[in-house]
């Protein structure tokens, strides 16, 4: 073979070897983009669910939604609700006395973490009256907190408490406000004109 003609069969190789490679490439392009995304993979959707959660062998808490939708194949796997939710937690000795219900137009669940984030016109309300008004909420039942780093209102029988942020036990009777910008207090005969209120409103119903 002379010199020309391997030069010319080299170079007929190359641009072969070339092309292949080149179609490979193309082939394990086109598979990887091909591969389904099972990050965003809904694995589970409910509409109007009402679900009792029990821990230890007991109801730990009960709520209702009118959409689940849920992702189990997620690096961190979640519930979303969408269209809000309503949480009743009951009291550790008792299944049937609610101690706080909590609504919110928005919450997210993380099962691996046991994590709860509520979000938007967030509301609690406690067995003893006393309420609680934000925008972002977490309840932590992995380590039993429940906690607030926005602006909180927190409304007692004899006082409001504007606060950023806040911290306490899951049943919410210890609290802890980590920065309180302002304290409304409530004169007592504000307080009995308030009962006297409602006294007559429960009457005039019951007529």
């Amino acid at each position: 073979m002379t010199i020309y003609s391997l030069g010319r069969y080299l170079a007929v190789a190359l641009s072969f070897m070339g092309s292949a490679i080149l179609l490979f490439s193309c082939e394990k392009k086109q598979a990887v983009e091909e591969t389904p995304n099972y990050e965003t993979l809904m694995t589970e959707y409910s509409e109007n669910m009402s679900i009792d959660m029990s821990e230890n062998g007991s109801k730990s808490y009960y709520f209702e939604t009118p959409l689940i939708e849920g992702y189990a194949m997620a690096r961190d796997p979640y519930r979303e609700f969408r269209k809000g939710i309503k949480i009743t937690m009951y009291e550790k000795d008792s299944a049937r006395t609610a101690s706080v219900t909590l609504v919110a137009n928005y919450a997210i669940f993380y099962e691996e973490r046991k994590l709860w984030e509520a979000k938007g016109d967030v509301k609690v309300v406690q067995a003893n009256g006393r309420k609680l008004n934000t925008s972002q909420l977490f309840w932590n039942q992995a380590t039993h907190t429940i906690y607030s780093n926005v602006d909180c209102i927190i409304i007692d029988r004899d006082q409001t408490i504007y606060c950023e942020g806040f911290e306490s036990d899951e049943e919410m009777k210890e609290w802890s406000y980590r920065k309180v910008k302002g304290v409304t207090y409530f004169e007592d005969s504000q307080l009995q004109s308030g009962d006297a209120e409602s006294s007559t409103a429960a009457e005039e119903e019951k007529k």
